[in-house]
């Protein structure tokens, strides 16, 4: 009998340390998928981010670096220049990418580096107990927005595929969402395109991914789903904002 599942060779058979209804497990098993498949396993690089997948090295059977808070897109760039033939990845959360590290991303994007970020938006800060985020939507609770976020107080939604797309150096930026099995397959979809970018020499890609946080949005996982397809999307859009296959 031909087996239709089974574990990727990348994915260490391992329980996580994320907490129930958390996508990050969804987009790491879609990673160890793509590696597989692309046979790219041994020259994969990847970054981990400090946040809530601070320990995405322990699940992921290749080789990887922790960068300091927001600096995974330097570490990259570093490391890419040294090794142009390796595959390298920086994966991040929204507080690690677009508060602390909003320099470093946009100044990589603007020079074309030739590597993949892959950016999970939970829209709170998850590993420090769910305070506001750049990306926390207007009127949504946080620990430290307890009245929800006002636009007078706290600013804007930071939407980052739409400040990148509009960057010379930028190649390929989209965003997606895991609340589905359409959107998860949709999702790995646009991760091969990434790689495929970085493998093809094309320059920067992103691939920005709307993921749940049932514990700090303090909903059931499935209302957690309901809260990005019906909320959250209208605030972040899913689709593809650049693509270097669709340009003159």
């Amino acid at each position: 009998m031909e087996a239709i599942y089974k574990t990727p060779k990348t994915l260490i058979d391992t329980p996580t340390h994320y907490c129930p209804g958390c996508g990050h497990g969804i987009v790491q098993r879609l990673i160890a998928e793509i590696i597989d498949e692309m046979d790219i396993r041994g020259k994969t690089i990847g970054l981990a981010p400090v946040g809530c997948a601070v320990l995405a090295y322990n699940y992921l059977d290749i080789d990887m670096s922790e960068a300091a808070h927001g600096r995974p897109p330097s570490v990259a760039t570093g490391i890419k220049r040294v090794h142009p033939e390796k595959i390298v990845f920086s994966y991040q959360g929204d507080g690690d990418l677009a508060a602390i590290g909003t320099a470093e991303i946009i100044h990589t994007a603007n020079r074309g580096e030739n590597i993949t970020v892959i950016f999970v938006n939970n829209a709170v800060y998850g590993m420090t107990n769910g305070q506001m985020a750049p990306t926390t939507l207007i009127n949504q609770k946080t620990l430290t927005t307890p009245h929800g976020r006002s636009e007078k107080n706290d600013g804007y939604p930071l939407r980052v595929c739409e400040i990148l797309s509009v960057i010379d150096g930028s190649r390929f930026i989209a965003r997606t969402s895991i609340t589905s099995p359409k959107n998860i397959i949709k999702t790995k979809q646009l991760l091969e395109k990434g790689f495929k970018t970085q493998i093809q020499e094309k320059g920067f890609s992103l691939i920005e991914i709307l993921s749940p946080c049932p514990v700090y949005w303090r909903m059931s996982s499935v209302e957690s789903l309901k809260f990005i397809d019906e909320e959250m999307s209208k605030t972040f859009p899913l689709g593809i904002f650049k693509d270097w296959e669709n340009q003159n």
